[in-house]
């Protein structure tokens, strides 16, 4: 006799199996999709590996690049320059204005935004029309690989990605472990020069000096990227004097400390270039930059050497 009982046992069972049948469901469907965790602590989840991906930023373009994803890139922003065929992909504005019709209109199914440099309001309008927006702003060198690892994962693109990031981790560790521990060179790496600018320890290219073996002079300053003055880098007399920047020449930056004839670096001649492109961008042509100013501060020490 199927009593009142036996019906709501029957409900209950009906009810709980269902409820395993949307568990199991929702477990395999996220099981299957690709997730990582942005640089703003944020899962983001696709249903299939990102095939129209865009790049709000030179450093993001390159990245996405070295994690085996570039056939994928659809829209870039302007001096997305590296590699050489990132040139060519269409360009949505730059990473402080994009136009977000030109980038809507190309349907990415993934954006690849920067923590700090895209304007918030626009990648949340993003968001608000459905496209998923992933944040990446490695800070140290570990970051970079996993940036790499993370970008991989999204637009499967796994080994090709795992490569880069493994060789980029090999290299660094291999540079840190030639040079750190090297006699120091106090020196000061001008990241801009109107305003005068510099940057900290806790900056990627203040670690970048440390693993040089260089005494960064501005290193305990609280602000990640400092503003200084002449007098400033006078009082803090470094022995070498480094200027990055924008684009790939920027001698005047270093011309401008001759005017102080008694500066150590100065004196010393140890006024020093980096291509900006290699130390200022967060992607695994960080290696060479981090060799051309090791090989800069090396020059210095055997200056003092031979004294």
């Amino acid at each position: 006799m199927f009593t009142l009982a036996n019906k709501r046992s029957h409900l209950v069972r009906g009810a709980l199996g269902l409820a395993l049948l949307l568990i199991a469901a929702v477990s395999h469907a996220h099981e299957h999709s690709r997730c990582a965790v942005d640089d703003r602590d944020r899962e983001v989840c696709l249903h299939h590996a990102a095939q129209r991906i865009a790049t709000l930023s030179p450093g993001a373009t390159e990245l996405t690049y070295a994690a085996g994803a570039g056939d994928q890139v659809v829209a870039v922003v302007s001096y997305s320059d590296y590699p050489p065929e990132a040139k060519e992909v269409t360009s949505v504005g730059s990473h402080t204005r994009i136009d977000l019709e030109a980038l809507v209109g190309l349907a990415p199914d993934l954006v690849i935004g920067w923590v700090t440099g895209n304007p918030a309001e626009q990648l949340e309008t993003l968001e608000a029309l459905g496209m998923p927006v992933f944040y990446i702003e490695p800070r140290d060198v570990e970051g970079v690989a996993s940036a790499i690892e993370r970008l991989a994962r999204l637009a499967g693109t796994e080994a090709a990605g795992q490569t880069v990031a493994d060789n980029f981790r090999k290299t660094m560790g291999g540079i840190d472990a030639r040079y750190r521990d090297r006699e120091p060179v106090t020196t000061f790496y001008q990241v801009w020069d109107e305003p005068l600018m510099s940057v900290n320890n806790q900056h990627l290219i203040g670690q970048v000096v440390e693993m040089c073996g260089g005494e960064n002079v501005f290193g305990e300053q609280a602000r990640l990227v400092p503003r200084i003055d002449d007098e400033a880098v006078l009082a803090a007399n470094p022995e070498a004097i480094v200027a990055g920047g924008m684009g790939e020449e920027n001698r005047h930056w270093l011309t401008h400390w001759e005017q102080y004839p008694n500066l150590t670096a100065v004196t010393e001649d140890n006024l020093f270039f980096v291509p900006p492109s290699l130390i200022q961008r967060p992607t695994p042509r960080l290696t060479e930059g981090t060799q051309i100013l090791c090989e800069k501060l090396e020059i210095a020490r055997q200056k003092r050497e031979r004294l």
